[in-house]
């Protein structure tokens, strides 16, 4: 991916054609880029004689020692000629990762959460993408229904790995219902084919209550298990549904329906583990939530390669907590990781500077109460850690999600305008504490809202156990 760097003027894109010129945002102080004089604002018209389709290919060219760039500059032509050591980053961030257009998705899922939106928010986050491409780079998940031989001649020979492929369903019929796409039915060969050539594979299935479900998810796994067993591992995930929702078809699980699941899959798990010896399927953590089931222990994670996705969360935030391990797990991708375009755009590119985003400086006294504010689903999670510590200073705030309603309840769907609902019922004076996982870079919610808006003070930090443990930790 492009190269991280300090804040500049954000250019917008240049178009010829099908292509969109990568347009430099920033430049990193004392980089090769800004000793031979790129500025924010040009035009990368070529790299060492090729045209970038995306970031990825743009990495690829700028790891060489001797990099030509073609720039415009208000349209003057310039080229000038890079030299540093090979694989230096070369210190440009670029505005975006694909220059050639997002492959946007052509199916029509009743439960695509991007159709429950309300309206009036960035335009950006109502980008439907089916990028194999952004799959690679942010995890996040493709459907195969535009997938070419063309496309898999380049993740084959250039190992784009690992993919995340939405599944669903392994009956053509029924998955190309799901999808409403007639291509629905055939996409999943590319998995097959993927998997011949040695590519990472991780599968998602979104049950939607009443319709791959129960007797269907057990078709599914079977499927999985009898023609893709190469498949690394595959979450099951819940249908998540905001007031927005207009499907009739579309509705919420109930507690037999959600322990259902619960079941089907650690039977699944046993099955996987007896043939290939590994448990490959795991249920989100928000079904052992609805189900009021204790999380698997965390060995049976297999080490959390779909943190991400929901799975092992919960068993990861407790490890860093409780000081069991010294990294922080990982940090936010796939929905709205890869759309959403704020002023930097580091959080388009997948660049988050190190630590996430700067806390407010002006917090009160250290010694003050602390509320740490929290999803609805992240509270059940964080409360029996708060309590290990034994501070009755502290307590979990949990945030109803009002503005998308429904089963909404993850930490990184907090909107501004319910944190300035909830805070302003919360005593002056106290610390409140807030995951940067709910934030882009420049401290904005998806409701357009800022920290700056809060009626409290908050103390922006880290999404993980880590961050949280360090900051209720008593200070000299």
């Amino acid at each position: 991916m492009s190269d991280t760097a300090t804040t500049g003027n954000t250019g917008a894109a240049a178009v010829t054609g099908n292509r969109t010129s990568p347009v430099v945002v920033s430049v990193a102080p004392g980089s090769p880029a800004e000793v031979a004089g790129v500025v924010p604002g040009d035009e990368i018209t070529r790299v060492s004689g090729e045209i970038p389709r995306d970031v990825i290919e743009w990495q690829v060219l700028t790891d060489a020692a001797e990099v030509a760039l073609e720039i415009r500059r208000q349209a003057i032509d310039l080229e000038l000629e890079i030299t540093k050591r090979d694989g230096e980053p070369l210190g440009i961030e670029v505005q975006s990762a694909v220059f050639d257009r997002v492959r946007t998705c052509d199916n029509h899922c009743e439960f695509c959460f991007i159709y429950q939106l309300p309206k009036g928010m960035r335009r950006s986050l109502y980008l439907k993408d089916d990028d194999y491409r952004l799959s690679f780079l942010y995890g996040n998940f493709t459907t195969l229904t535009r997938f070419t031989e063309a496309d898999l001649e380049r993740v084959v020979t250039e190992r784009l790995s690992p993919l995340n492929v939405s599944i669903h369903s392994t009956d053509p019929d029924l998955r190309s219902r799901m999808l409403k796409n007639p291509r629905g039915a055939m996409s999943l060969r590319w998995v097959r084919a993927l998997l011949d050539h040695g590519i990472d594979v991780r599968g998602q299935i979104v049950v939607c209550p009443g319709i791959n479900d129960g007797a269907e998810l057990d078709r599914t796994l079977a499927g999985v298990l009898d023609r893709f067993p190469e498949m690394s591992e595959v979450a099951v995930v819940p249908l998540g549904l905001s007031r927005f929702n207009a499907e009739a078809a579309m509705r919420l699980h109930t507690l037999d329906e959600a322990r259902a699941v619960v079941d089907i899959v650690e039977d699944w798990q046993d099955v996987f583990a007896a043939v290939l010896g590994r448990r490959t399927v795991h249920a989100a953590d928000e079904y052992y939530l609805m189900a009021g089931r204790p999380f698997p222990p965390a060995e049976h994670y297999e080490g959390f390669s779909m943190h991400e996705d929901g799975i092992g969360m919960a068993r990861t935030f407790e490890l860093e907590f409780d000081g069991h391990t010294t990294d922080p797990t990982g940090v936010r991708s796939g929905f709205f990781a890869a759309v959403d375009l704020p002023s930097n755009p580091a959080a388009y590119t997948g660049l988050r500077s190190s630590g996430g985003p700067a806390p407010v400086s002006l917090r009160p006294r250290s010694t003050a109460p602390v509320g740490v504010l929290t999803g609805e689903l992240g509270a059940p999670v964080i409360t029996p850690l708060i309590d290990r510590i034994d501070r009755s200073d502290v307590r979990v705030i949990a945030v109803h999600n009002e503005f998308f309603g429904g089963n909404t309840g993850v930490t990184g769907l907090m909107t501004g305008a319910d944190l300035i609902r909830v805070l302003a019922a919360e005593p002056e004076g106290h610390r409140y504490l807030l995951p940067d996982v709910c934030l882009s870079d420049d401290l904005r919610f998806l409701d357009g809202l800022t920290v700056a808006d809060l009626p409290r003070v908050v103390e922006v930090i880290p999404t993980d156990g880590i961050a949280l443990r360090r900051a209720l930790e008593p200070t000299s």
